[in-house]
Order: structure tokens, then C-alpha cells, then sequence
């Protein structure tokens, strides 16, 4: 399947220019007329208006393709969303054109649709990349770029920190296939070219920056080394982003993110992203429509509309998280802060290469809180439960990326099933917190963060009532202690007027006249 990226991508590998502006146009106007002449030209539309109710209520309006409506399609200012799940053919020639690649459009949702290509094309265009395939979620990218690339008794390469799902499926999954996985540290690079050296590896995959202690990788020389080695390199940059950093540019042959965060930024829609070599991301895209993890067209459209502010909200994020990272670095109920700017970040040397990262680190930090300073005691968990229930602005919760702070105890959302020692050998301590910045004002956050720190020392209670409201003018500044009473603890109330169906209306108005009632409830 072809499209105007493709065609561009071949321009730039080749050497060529886009053509100038005015001729483009002029090509893009005549294409646009053919294709809407080729409609009209089809006379079904009268069959269908001489056809019964029924017919006319199924294909009325929407037969006849051509004219203002295939005009007005291709003019629309926001990308069309194209809801269906199947492409008509108008004849078998057309059939038989698509199969042989010489008739450019789509055939089934699984397999592409314009709304979904937009996007694709939108991500190559930020990333520098030759292809794009989104998914349904960031999982799904990494599964099944992994089942698309590594063969049976291939060799992964991965680093330690990462997503505990994308672990989960490299240790557990991956192995029925007889894939073989070599875990390193994020830095040890020198560890990884004596392994790709000497073993050899089909993959190589790490996330940059790491999740959720926040390590930093060399991709530049990682890169390279693979590309010696003949081995692939896949980097998901769903926390910098492409804003922040670009591993294609720097030589990775693959880019890979969960746009359910920054890319679609707002924490309501799902959705995946491969991007890189065109051979590569092929060979991924008849795995996927296979496996069958789409995104539908308006998911597609909501994340296409979320990176046309990417930018304005990644430098906030940037700023709020930069902020945040040197106020908590200097409290004294904070161990550690784990962010790449740092300067006692232990890969700080690489995260300060500008050409790696020349605009910031993302939104994302995390810190430890420091408790009875036993990073693995029950106190320790305790005082960071309390530290995130004394917060007001930012939502419990286990995603990151969108314009609204989250915050979540690693412990409790991403490790609670998982022993003690599983946790101290990935440094998951009870005082780990990650800590997901929004767009919200830099003040705000760090006042907010600065007031819940309170309540980290022993013995501290979270009030469970929000504050008292402060009192007004007049009758509200009396003394509120009547509130606490029951009714029949305030001696200035009469009894109660009972009635019942068995009393008469006479009865009831004597009553009322007793005690001073002009009408019973």
C-alpha cells in the first residue's frame, strides 16, 4: 500500500526535492478533479433513486460519490474521520489494480484506513522516519513488533529498568518461541558490545528514557554498535518523546511509543506507535493484520489532534518536571530524586549531550521518600501512603502524559503482587513514588508537593474532612456546635405534628390551629 508519503520518502532517499509548491497544487487539483469525474460518470445513482424505500433509505445520498462531497472531503480543514470497516472496489479492474499495486486505496480496516494513515504519516513527519504502523496500545506495538522480528531461537537484548508488562512478555512469552533474552544494565554499553561481539543478538530493545527510575541510555553509540553488529535497534520514547529526543536521527533503526500518553496527551484514548525503516515496519504490518490489534479511525483522529499541541504541552511538562526535581532535591524527607538533569543522576553524563537531548526529559521524575530511612519498612511504606493522600492536585493513578498530574506509590500500583526480593532486585523500594507532571502552573505543583511533605513524619494523620469553610457575614458566624446535636437536643423545636390516615380532616385542621400550622408537610 502507497500513498504521498511513500512517494516522498523516495524522493528524500534518492536525492530529489519536493517539486515547487505551485506545481504541487496544480497536480493535487487535477488528481483530485479526475478522481471526482470518475465518480460521476457512474450512473448507479439513477438506478437507486427509481429503487423502493428500502433501497433508496440504504444507499440514498451516499452512492454517488463524486461532486461537492468528494470536494468538500478533500478540502476539509481537519482530517476526515473515515468510519468504516470495509473499501468498495467499483469493478473487478479495480480489484486487480489494487492487488498488483498500480490503484492506491484500501481494502479492510485491519489492514489500513485513511484517518489512521493521516496519523501514520503525522509520526513519520516528527520522527524522520521512512514508515509508521500505530496500534491499539503501546503493548501491542512492543508485542508484536517482538513476534514480527525475532524468530524462533532469536536472541533479545533488554536493559533492566523497564515497564514491568514489556518484562513480562520478554521473560515469560518470548521463551516458547525458544528466544533467548540477555538483560544489561542501561549503561553498560561496553557489556553490550562484547555481547553482540561475540554471541551475536536478532534485537536490541530498551526504553528511553527508562520506567520508572528514570535511567538514560546511549542511543547514538548503542546504535551504531548495532548496526555494526547487524543486529536491530528498537528504542520506545514514550516519556522524552519525539520533542525531546529522536533514535532515528541518531541512527535506531526502529522508534517505538505508547501515544496513550504524550502523543495523544489528554488520558482518553489508547494507542501505539512503531516507526523507522520502511523494510522493517513491513515486515511488522502483515504480522499485525494478522494479529489484528487496529485502532479504530477515531482514536487515530483524537491522537492526530493531540500532537497539534505536543509541543506547547511537552515544554510545560519539561518545565514543571525540571522545577519539581530540584525543589525535591534539596527537602529533607526525600532520599533521592531520580532525573536525568541532576547532576548526581548516575547517567547524567550522557543525558547531558544536547545533540541527544536538546530540549529537556519529559514530564515524568520519580523520588523516594525517605521514612524511617529503611527504604523497605512498613513505616516507610506508611509515610508515602500519607504523602500521597495529603496531595490535592494531581489524580492517583497509573498512566502519565496527559495535561492532568498523576501520581502513583510504584509499590503499591505497578509491584503489589511481587515478593520482596523481586522488588529489591529492580529497586522498587516502599518509598518510591512516580511522579507525572501536567500543564498545570509550576507554583501550584511544587506548593501542593511542599504541603503533603508534612505529613511524611511519624505519627502525622491525613485529616480525613476537607477543611472547615471559612465563615461569612451575619447568622453564618454564630457558633456551629447546633449542627452536632439531634433533633431532640435543641429544647427550642416543638415536638413533632403527628397525623394518621385514621384522623379526620376535622381533626387535623384543630390541630394545626393549636399549634400555629398553616399546612401539614
Amino acid at each position: 500500500m502507497s500513498g504521498p508519503a511513500d512517494d516522498q520518502s523516495k524522493r528524500l532517499s534518492a536525492g530529489q526535492s519536493d517539486p515547487e509548491p505551485g506545481a504541487c497544487g496544480t497536480a493535487e487539483s487535477a488528481e483530485m478533479q479526475s478522481n471526482i469525474e470518475r465518480f460521476d460518470g457512474d450512473n448507479r445513482n439513477k438506478v437507486i433513486n427509481a429503487g423502493g424505500t428500502a433501497t433508496k433509505a440504504v444507499h440514498g445520498g451516499e452512492r454517488q460519490k463524486g461532486g461537492i462531497k468528494a470536494r468538500a472531503t478533500l478540502d476539509a480543514l481537519a482530517t476526515p474521520i473515515v468510519q468504516t470497516a470495509t473499501f468498495t472496489f467499483r469493478n473487478t479492474a479495480e480489484i486487480v489494480a489494487y492487488n498488483e499495486g498500480t490503484y492506491d486505496s484500501f481494502e479492510y480496516g485491519r489492514y489500513g484506513n485513511p484517518t489512521v494513515r493521516a496519523l501514520e504519516e503525522k509520526i513519520m513527519c516528527l520522527e524522520g522516519a521512512d514508515d509508521c504502523l500505530v496500534s491499539a496500545s503501546g503493548m501491542n506495538a512492543v508485542t508484536t513488533m517482538l513476534l514480527s522480528l525475532v524468530d524462533q531461537n532469536g536472541h533479545v537484548v533488554a536493559t533492566t529498568d523497564c515497564y514491568r508488562r514489556t518484562r513480562q512478555f520478554v521473560t515469560t512469552v518470548l521463551p516458547k518461541m525458544g528466544v533467548r533474552l540477555t538483560v544489561i544494565d542501561p549503561a553498560d554499553v561496553d557489556g553490550l558490545e562484547k555481547i553482540l561481539s561475540t554471541e551475536g543478538a536478532t534485537l536490541f530493545f530498551s526504553e528511553q528514557i527508562t520506567n520508572p527510575l528514570c535511567r538514560v541510555i546511549d542511543t547514538e553509540r548503542i546504535a551504531s554498535l548495532c548496526r555494526r553488529y547487524n543486529t536491530i535497534c528498537c528504542i520506545d520514547t514514550t516519556f522524552p518523546t519525539p520533542i525531546n529526543h529522536r533514535p532515528i536521527q541518531l541512527g535506531s533503526h526502529l522508534v517505538l511509543s505508547s501515544a496513550t500518553k504524550y502523543l495523544a496527551g489528554h488520558n482518553d484514548v489508547m494507542c501505539g506507535v512503531l516507526a523507522g525503516d520502511k523494510a522493517l515496519i513491513e515486515q511488522v504490518r502483515k504480522m499485525h493484520g494478522v494479529l489484528g490489534g487496529i485502532v479504530d479511525p477515531h482514536a487515530a483522529y483524537m491522537v492526530s489532534r493531540g500532537l497539534k499541541t505536543l509541543h506547547l504541552r511537552v515544554n510545560q511538562q519539561n518545565k514543571n518536571a525540571q522545577a519539581m526535581a530540584e525543589f525535591l532535591d534539596k527537602h529533607p524527607c526525600i532520599e533521592k530524586v531520580h532525573y536525568p538533569s541532576l547532576s548526581h543522576h548516575r547517567d547524567h553524563a550522557i543525558a547531558s549531550q544536547k545533540h541527544q537531548f536538546p530540549n529537556g526529559f519529559g514530564g515524568v521524575l520519580s523520588f523516594e521518600i525517605r521514612g524511617d530511612g529503611n527504604p523497605w519498612s512498613q513505616e516507610t511504606f506508611d509515610a508515602t501512603a500519607r504523602f500521597i493522600d495529603a496531595l490535592k492536585i494531581p489524580y492517583i493513578g497509573p498512566s502519565l502524559g496527559g495535561v492532568e498530574t498523576l501520581i502513583e506509590q510504584v509499590r503499591v500500583i505497578g509491584y503489589w503482587d511481587q515478593p520482596l526480593e523481586v522488588r529489591q532486585r529492580l529497586s522498587i523500594t516502599n518509598g518510591l513514588v512516580r511522579y507525572a507532571c501536567g500543564i498545570e502552573d509550576t507554583e501550584d505543583l511544587i506548593a501542593d508537593v511542599n504541603q503533603a511533605l508534612s505529613f511524611v513524619k511519624p505519627g502525622s494523620v491525613v485529616p480525613e474532612k476537607e477543611p472547615a469553610m471559612p465563615k461569612g457575614d451575619g447568622q453564618e458566624d454564630r457558633d456551629h456546635a447546633w449542627m452536632y446535636k439531634t433533633i431532640m437536643e435543641l429544647p427550642e423545636l416543638r415536638k413533632p405534628i403527628t397525623v394518621h390516615k385514621e384522623t379526620t380532616c376535622s381533626d387535623a385542621v384543630r390541630v394545626m390551629k393549636e399549634n400555629c400550622v398553616d399546612q401539614l408537610p
